[in-house]
């Protein structure tokens, strides 16, 4: 099985949309140049994944496709990274490649820099190499670097491009159904808190009081995320300042917002996300809620009392946040298409199919990557990646030290953990109805 690093680069090379497309005239230019700049005769932009390399554009020679296990970037394109090799043959790291050896071709000096995406994933490399032994002078080196950034940037100006035109022309029919569809049954439940919270025989019922105050927070959360959202979308997707945002706040305060579904599935959330993250912290509680509803929501017309498991690992460039149930799972040929607006996985159950082309937006726009693999649980694993930010911290926060239920663990989740070989960490489980943390030790 893929590692989570090995899945986050496929997903970021498949964003680019490059394997198996023509080369593309500016990454052909962008080659020429490196091999000009060098001085030798062959340069290619090669993307990695884990089990190819594709040489998506080539000067001196025509592109082609050959195993990782054959190709020469593959060896250190992750680590050290940059190199000049003046003669292959002489460095054991290679001395011994088909590339080398003859059996595909004779490299004697070989250079490349890497491809690393703005969220810190490297992808692939720019290569220049001749059949003669040589060097590249302090400058070319470095100009070598240069190239390969413009290389990244060039794909990320394609990618924006195309998001552009696919989320335009959704924009418009989005923020009217959100407007009609959802603001107008607010209000109307807003209107009928009061008149309950009015009522004289309430002030005799604290039960009845503490509910109706709950109910009225929920809502207005709910129009405040309505609010950001309709803005989100009209402005075309760009987000606000980011701020450092504690991912495990954010999961309660949606756990709170759920709480009737909760409530009527018998629904379990098992979270083990004490980290900061950057981005809009109203956003992000919109993409979790969505995420954690589905799975609640899907795993129980299956019949099953849901199991949702809300974890982030760290990868390189940011963190992956996954939310795994045990319900139906997606199907492989429906995960692309059940991201798009008004399509729908299941026609049987309630939706109009704007939940996760929402969530697909909210991550693009934090510069991140959304998917669904198969989940250990048996149902579907959504993930979604949020590259680091100025204000983002690589450890833990210290909300799970704080917190008395931070302390409770599941069994189920840490003998997972371990088995994946991550470090036991705070596992918190959220119940309804509420079960005490020493029934999870």
């Amino acid at each position: 099985m893929a590692s989570p690093q090995e899945l986050t680069r496929r997903a970021a090379i498949a964003g680019y949309e490059l394997i198996g497309q023509p080369a593309a005239p500016d990454l052909e230019g962008i080659a020429q140049v490196a091999a000009t700049v060098c001085g030798v005769p062959q340069a290619v932009v090669n993307i990695i994944d884990e089990s190819y390399q594709h040489q998506v554009a080539a000067v001196g020679f025509t592109p082609a496709v050959c195993s990782r296990d054959d190709s020469m970037c593959a060896v250190v394109f992750e680590n050290p990274g940059h190199v000049v090799v003046p003669d292959a043959r002489a460095d054991p790291r290679f001395a011994a490649n088909p590339f080398v050896t003859g059996v595909v071709a004779n490299v004697r000096f070989y250079a490349s820099s890497p491809l690393v995406t703005p969220s810190g994933v490297p992808i692939g490399t720019l290569c220049v190499f001749d059949d003669e032994v040589g060097d590249l002078s302090p400058a070319a080196s470095r100009a070598l670097e240069l190239l390969a950034h413009q290389v990244v940037e060039v794909l990320e100006l394609r990618r924006a491009a195309r998001i552009l035109l696919r989320t335009n022309a959704e924009l418009a029919h989005f923020a009217g159904q959100v407007s009609h569809d959802l603001r107008n049954p607010l209000n109307a439940v807003s209107g009928f808190i009061e008149i309950a919270a009015d009522d004289p025989e309430i002030a005799h019922a604290p039960h009845a009081v503490r509910a109706l105050e709950r109910a009225e927070s929920a809502v207005s959360r709910m129009d405040s995320m309505i609010v950001d959202l309709l803005d989100y979308a009209r402005t075309g997707g760009a987000i606000a300042p980011r701020s450092d945002i504690d991912l495990e706040r954010i999961v309660r305060s949606v756990a709170d917002d759920l709480d009737a579904s909760l409530r009527e599935t018998r629904a379990r959330i098992v979270y083990d996300a004490p980290v900061r993250v950057t981005g809009d912290p109203t956003l992000l509680r919109a993409l979790l809620q969505n995420l954690i509803a589905n799975a609640v929501k899907f795993t129980a017309a299956e019949g099953h009392e849901p199991f949702v498991e809300v974890r982030a690992l760290r990868v390189s460039g940011g963190w992956r946040v996954t939310v795994d149930d045990n319900g139906p799972g997606v199907p492989l040929e429906d995960r692309e298409r059940v991201f798009v607006a008004m399509e729908r996985g299941d026609h049987s159950t309630p939706g109009i199919g704007l939940g996760l082309a929402t969530c697909r937006r909210i991550v693009e726009a934090h510069g991140g990557l959304i998917g669904i693999e198969d989940s250990d649980l048996g149902g579907a694993s959504f993930w979604f990646v949020l590259p680091d930010g100025p204000a983002s911290a690589d450890g833990p926060s210290g909300a799970s030290s704080r917190h008395p239920l931070h302390r409770s663990m599941a069994r189920m989740p840490r003998r997972r953990a371990e088995a994946r070989g991550q470090p036991r960490s705070a596992s918190t489980s959220l119940t309804r109805p509420p079960m005490r943390s020493s029934e999870f030790s």
